[in-house]
Parts: structure tokens; C-alpha cells; sequence
């Protein structure tokens, strides 16, 4: 299943709050449950979070893949918490 609403450019601000205000562990960075790592120059980010992973390419590409719309709400909800910027900590 592919159906979101997401647009490359919110996720990448996830990405970027979860890369900044996360834990590191091995490579990856985790808030809310919410992983996220990238490729070794960059180019290909994602995102994780049970069942969904959403991949960022290079030139804007996005792709979100998950097996249940459960996930999805759930990944949906934390993210708008995420982009607020509220203190999850």
C-alpha cells in the first residue's frame, strides 16, 4: 500500500527533528518510535516506524510503504507532534 498525504518536504522536516532531537543508536536516530537514518552521502534518507517505511530520494522522490492503515495513522499522528515541536522528552 502507497496511500499517504506526506509531501518530501514534511518529511524531511520529520527526518531532520528526529536526527536532531533523537537518540543515536548504531547509526540510527529514534524519537517517538520513529527511526531514521540515511545512505553514506546523503542521498537517500528514511524513516521507520513498525509496519512503514518511507523513503526520500535524491530530487524529491518519496515513497511510503506500509502494511497496515493503523501504522499509518499512528506514524500521521506522531509526526504532527513531532512538527509542532512539542517537548517529547
Amino acid at each position: 500500500m502507497a496511500i499517504h498525504e506526506f509531501t518530501t518536504r514534511t518529511l524531511l522536516h520529520i527526518f531532520d527533528m528526529v536526527s536532531s532531537k533523537g537518540k543515536k543508536y548504531d547509526g540510527v536516530w529514534e524519537l517517538e518510535n520513529i527511526r531514521a537514518w540515511h545512505d553514506f552521502d546523503g542521498y537517500t534518507c528514511w524513516l521507520a516506524y513498525k509496519d512503514l517505511t518511507a523513503t526520500l530520494l535524491f530530487h524529491g522522490k518519496l515513497s511510503v510503504e506500509y502494511e497496515d492503515i493503523d501504522t499509518l495513522n499512528e506514524f500521521t499522528t506522531k509526526c504532527k507532534l513531532i512538527s509542532t515541536d512539542v517537548d517529547l522528552t
